[in-house]
């Protein structure tokens, strides 16, 4: 008798863990860009869930070259999923005036925009995430974030903003908004998935601000 089977989808129709192949074959069958893993035990889908699917080193079950083209032309398959969010954070000078925002990806519509007189950009791309993440599941929207931070992201895992920026008088409202953030992690759960922008392989993020 064949092993029973968990199955894990961070990108797809509906994400979640399934006990067979048939339901996790509906959730992703064409879903571009779909993102799912099998495991032998519950316990081991559910922590898998947690983690973003970046983190994962395969996230298929089909064997295939782990090392991704970043010329389109090369791979014409590889590209973003375009029912998405996607984040950035400008920064002024480091520390400096600082503000994030959050885009969809498919319009290029603006969704959400925060500004702050004093800050760095790893804080703003850390809340932004924050901010998205809090949007999607108050609108009920499961669609990934993209953001082209790997500092947010590690901060995002440990549910903690470790920054070195000072706390005094001019940074107080900013770090009242990071706890609130930080508390937000703690106390939530979330389904969408938080990916990693390619630069390289697609240009600019949609929510970068043009400063460079």
């Amino acid at each position: 008798m064949p092993q029973k089977k968990f199955y894990v989808i961070w990108v797809g129709h509906q994400t979640g863990i399934v006990d067979n192949w048939a339901e996790c074959q509906r959730r992703i069958k064409g879903y571009p860009a779909a993102k799912y893993k099998s495991y032998k035990t519950l316990d081991e889908a559910q922590k898998a869930f947690e983690t973003p699917w970046s983190d994962i080193i395969s996230t298929s079950n089909k064997k295939k070259n782990t090392k991704v083209s970043t010329r389109g032309t090369e791979n014409p398959d590889y590209h973003p999923i375009l029912r998405s969010l996607a984040v950035d954070a400008a920064c002024s000078g480091n520390p400096g005036p600082m503000e994030y925002q959050g885009v969809f990806v498919d319009s290029g519509k603006q969704w959400f925009h925060g500004k702050f007189p004093l800050g760095t950009n790893n804080i703003g791309e850390f809340l932004a995430i924050v901010h998205g993440l809090a949007e999607l599941k108050r609108k009920n929207l499961n669609i990934p974030i993209y953001t082209d931070s790997i500092t947010a992201l590690g901060w995002i895992k440990k549910k903690k903003c470790a920054t070195k920026l000072e706390r005094n008088s001019n940074t107080e409202p900013l770090f009242k908004l990071i706890e609130r953030a930080e508390n937000w992690l703690k106390q939530n759960s979330w389904s969408q998935s938080i990916l990693k922008w390619d630069t390289k392989a697609w240009g600019e993020i949609p929510a970068d601000f043009g400063r460079k």
